[in-house]
């Protein structure tokens, strides 16, 4: 086990976990997105028929999609009021919003345990606002808490997830690959459509991806667990399951 591809982009931190295994196994470990963002056009925006104008709430899932609504009201010369309400999944993502407006409490509300179905009383609460989810074209389509509790809002798609391609000297020399959405095992399977998942370890984090990679034919080796819950530890774990030594002997 000496190289680890993890599809995401490189930490801009070096305190990341990734480095410390890198450096206590002596392994490399290279951050290649088999994925990318493209944010919707406003041509492209309005065909769902969807009016910004005509939401007092919108409730984000991610910082992407923060990004992309802003983007969004610029290039239809939308001036978000200084009465619009932010609904957000996590305190992170609350806080981003201070790129683009004034954080105030009043009107940016966020679930405590990072889960949509802490976001429910929220919305409950402000009833009198109508609601606009900002989502992605890979959203998932099952019924999520908001509309388990009956709550009235629309999702409006502002940006797209699409394979990365890699380049026609790019091979795939690694011991582990490491996903993380559906669509990367997707980009994984249509950049290389041979693949031969041989002694190659796979590991991936998230319902939806797990099954993604089953339905690709692929065998899992590592996910992350109570005991393992980020991608870094299980990764460690998985090290460890194979017998890879720290390098300093520990």
């Amino acid at each position: 086990m000496k190289r680890i591809l993890v599809s995401q982009p490189r930490p801009k931190t070096e305190k990341s976990p990734y480095f410390d295994l890198e450096r206590k196994y002596g392994i490399e470990i290279v951050f290649r997105p088999f994925i990318k963002v493209e944010g919707l056009s406003a041509k492209e925006f309005r065909q769902q028929r969807i009016m910004i104008p005509d939401y007092s709430a919108v409730i984000f899932t991610a910082r992407t999609a923060v990004d992309h609504f802003f983007r969004l009201c610029a290039e239809t010369r939308y001036n978000v009021p200084d009465t619009q309400k932010y609904f957000c999944l996590t305190e992170a993502i609350a806080h981003y919003l201070q790129k683009y407006i004034i954080y105030r409490k009043r009107k940016i509300f966020f679930a405590e345990s990072g889960k949509l179905d802490d976001l429910v009383p929220l919305i409950q609460k402000h009833n009198k606002e109508t609601y606009m989810m900002a989502v992605s074209d890979v959203h998932n389509n099952e019924p999520n808490a908001l509309d388990e509790h009956g709550l009235q809002y629309v999702k409006a798609v502002m940006y797209r997830t699409v394979s990365n391609d890699f380049g026609p000297d790019e091979t795939l020399d690694y011991d582990m690959l490491c996903f993380f959405s559906p669509a990367g095992v997707k980009s994984l399977m249509t950049n290389f459509p041979d693949f031969n998942q041989g002694e190659v370890a796979i590991a991936a984090m998230g319902h939806t991806t797990i099954e993604a990679v089953k339905e690709a034919g692929l065998r899992l080796d590592a996910t992350i667990t109570r005991e393992t819950p980020s991608m870094a530890s299980a990764i460690e774990a998985y090290l460890k399951k194979v017998g890879v030594q720290p390098v300093d002997g520990e």
